[in-house]
This record gives structure tokens, C-alpha cells and sequence, in this order.
């Protein structure tokens, strides 16, 4: 029901807790993914990291390491598109340009627009939209720099809270910013955001920081409280340990999402905005979880 990537090797000592401001030594990024398809029984990871219409990467460089996730928009399965095609080929396209080293690591909103306008160059139009969210670890530095557009987006954990968090993009009520490429009969029509239109920050990270990095499909059916209480059974920076509390985390998301007397955090947003709704949000889930460890080559 479920798949775990790891990216990134164990580095022993790195430490939840941080550590001083005059570290010289490089750090990095050991990273877990676990998802589920909104119709999981179809299986649940496609071909490059694809959970139902959700797509994500990870990708290490010699001067930083790079994630993103990516929500396809599920309407255009009404006009025959397959919504997966345009998030899954836009974060393999972001995990190539950063492989090949096309990227300045202080400029993630540059990842999406190079990867954006390569699509909208292929010969064969590809149809769709999607939200993204692209975090950068820059080795030396020890900064993070991320990009959101939409409402997939990130969280920072130290000491057991959240320090750094995306803001959300909405246009209105579920209708968030989003990159499109539309028929050339229906532009105009068909919402389509600029990837410089993405939020932006950067901010300093300290060894142990956890980065949770998700689909709306996560942050729709847990709240915050409910994500850290899962981080808190995160007691070391081994591969297991992460992949375990992925793997906790989506599957509370995916149970949360099907319970139709659980007050949501999207039923409650739905509420503010004059709608009676209760219950989950069944939707495609995507984590990534990540924690700052020493670089070790």
C-alpha cells in the first residue's frame, strides 16, 4: 500500500539538537519518502516517484541537495489528461537540472521556471497543471532556500516546533496557485500562475533540524500538533528511523482522510468559508522527511 525511498547517507553523528554557529563542516540531507494514490488500488508508485497524480524527487549535487513535490491537478482527467503526466514530468525535469548542475542552490524559484518553460517547449504539447514546492540544503552555507507555489509546501522542526513553515497560495477556497499549460483554445481560461509567483525564503538550518516536505493531501488531514506528536518517536538520524515515521505519518494521513466524522483541517477551512463540510479529504499524499546531517562523501 505503500512505497520508501531514502536518499542520502547515514551520518552517525549528527545529532537532534543542533549545534553552534561556527561549524565548518558541510551538511546535507538524509531523506525519506512514503505516499499513498488516492486510489491506491491501482498501486501506488509510478514510474519517477509518482503517488497517484502527486510526483516527487530527490536529488544531490556536489553543492547541494534538492527536493520538490507536485500535486496534478485532478480536473483535467474530465477532458481526457492524465493529470500525473504534467507533475511527474516536471519534477523529473527539476531532478535533471539539478543533476546536471543547472541550478544556483539560492535560487529554487529558478528550478521551476527553467523546468516550467522546458515544458512549455516540447514539440508534443503537454497538457495540465500542478502546485510545486522545491527545497534546497546548500552544503556550506548550511542554508535552506524553497520555493512554493500552491498549497503542497514544507515544515521545519527544531526542538519539537515548527520555526519555518511555506505560506499558503490560494486564488480562493481550493483553487491554489498553480503552472499550467492549457490548449491554445482554452488559454486564458485554464488558471495559470508564473513560477516567479512562487514564495520564496532562506533561513538558516542547524544539524538535527527535521524538514517535512508534503502534498496538500498531508497537511489537508493532520494538523500541525498531529505531525509533531509523530516526529517526536524520531530519536536518531538512521535510515529506519525516518522511513518509519514517512511511513506513520501518511498512513495517519491516508486513515484521516477516509473518516468521515474527523474534523479536518480542510473541513475546518471549508467552515470559514461559509460551507458545511466535516470529515477527511480523501486526496493523493506525498511526505518527504528530511533531516540536516553532516556531509560525509
Amino acid at each position: 500500500m505503500f512505497s520508501v525511498l531514502s536518499y542520502g547517507r547515514l551520518v552517525a553523528r549528527a545529532v537532534l539538537g543542533g549545534l553552534s554557529q561556527t561549524d565548518s563542516r558541510d551538511y546535507s540531507l538524509v531523506t525519506a519518502s512514503c505516499g499513498f494514490g488516492k486510489d491506491f488500488r491501482k498501486g501506488i508508485l509510478k514510474k519517477g516517484m509518482c503517488y497517484g497524480d502527486d510526483a516527487c524527487f530527490v536529488a544531490r549535487h556536489r553543492t547541494a541537495d534538492v527536493l520538490g513535490v507536485a500535486d496534478g491537478v485532478g480536473g483535467w482527467r474530465d477532458y481526457g489528461v492524465d493529470p500525473s503526466q504534467f507533475s511527474g514530468t516536471l519534477m523529473r525535469t527539476c531532478e535533471r537540472l539539478v543533476k546536471e548542475g543547472r541550478f544556483v542552490p539560492s535560487n529554487p524559484v529558478g528550478i521551476l521556471t527553467t523546468s516550467y518553460y522546458e515544458l512549455l517547449q516540447n514539440k508534443v504539447p503537454l497538457l495540465g497543471s500542478s502546485t510545486a514546492c522545491i527545497v534546497v540544503l546548500d552544503r556550506q552555507s548550511h542554508r535552506l532556500h524553497t520555493a512554493n507555489l500552491g498549497d503542497s509546501g514544507f515544515l521545519v522542526v527544531r526542538g519539537g516546533e515548527v520555526v519555518h513553515r511555506s505560506d499558503e497560495q490560494q486564488h480562493y477556497f481550493n483553487t491554489p496557485f498553480q503552472l499550467s499549460i492549457a490548449p491554445p483554445e482554452a488559454e486564458g481560461v485554464v488558471l495559470s500562475d508564473s513560477p516567479e509567483a512562487a514564495d520564496s525564503s532562506s533561513f538558516d538550518v542547524q544539524l538535527g533540524d527535521i524538514i517535512l516536505t508534503a502534498t496538500d493531501g498531508l497537511f489537508d488531514n493532520m494538523p500541525d500538533y498531529m505531525i509533531l506528536q509523530e516526529l517526536k518517536k524520531l530519536k536518531n538520524t538512521n535510515y529506519e528511523s525516518i522511513q518509519q515515521t514517512a511511513r506513520s505519518i501518511a498512513e495517519q494521513a491516508h486513515e484521516l482522510a477516509y473518516d468521515p466524522n474527523y474534523m479536518s483541517p480542510f473541513a475546518q477551512f471549508a467552515c470559514d468559508n461559509g460551507l458545511n463540510v466535516r470529515g477527511g479529504k480523501p486526496d493523493d499524499i506525498t511526505v518527504l522527511l528530511s533531516i540536516v546531517a553532516e556531509y560525509t562523501d
